[in-house]
């Protein structure tokens, strides 16, 4: 059974539950298994030698959700060429591909955790009351290892996009 975290976040001020230990900088990132653009599987492996900034997001379709992953891709031109920026919903890969299609985002890699939500466990990012994920950023180095988290208290807040972008610089250099 899972750790749940009882109030770890909010949603316009309500407590929830996030299920899964928080993880936190030093710790080794949990290998993944995501769904991504054409229904295929996407792994943390495959992202080996490249510095990993991974945005959790409740639904591309929602007005904070929107503005941070077009932030992110707007970002990614000015990141070295060894960062990756990942966006994960429990979005369907369908609306993902749609919804960044519509928005131009086309520098930042849509994944879904719709198949059981493991991903959500695994880094503790999983609404228990919803079935969605939280708003977290982890920056992953080239080791797999994480090196800076900011679980967003209020759902509906945006992330420190400067400390995340800063933390992804210092572990490409």
């Amino acid at each position: 059974m899972a750790v749940e975290r009882s109030g770890a976040v909010t949603m316009r001020g309500n407590p929830l539950t996030l299920i899964g230990a928080e993880l936190k900088p030093g710790q080794p990132a949990p290998a993944f298994k995501l769904v991504g653009a054409g229904m295929k599987e996407v792994t943390l492996d495959q992202f080996k030698g490249k510095v990993k900034i991974i945005s959790t997001v409740p639904s591309v379709d929602t007005p904070v959700c929107d503005a941070e992953t077009r932030r992110f891709n707007e970002e990614a031109a000015k990141l070295p060429s060894d960062v990756v920026i990942l966006t994960v919903s429990m979005d369907l890969p369908f609306a993902q591909a749609r919804w960044c299609g519509a928005a131009g985002v086309d520098k930042v890699t849509t994944l879904s955790d719709y198949r059981g939500a493991h991903f959500g466990e695994a880094y503790g990012v999983l609404i228990k009351e919803l079935y969605l994920l939280a708003r977290v950023v982890f920056v992953v180095d080239k080791n797999d290892k994480i090196t800076y988290v900011e679980y967003v208290k209020e759902v509906a807040n945006h992330p420190n996009y400067e400390a995340a972008l800063e933390a992804a610089r210092k572990a490409a250099a």
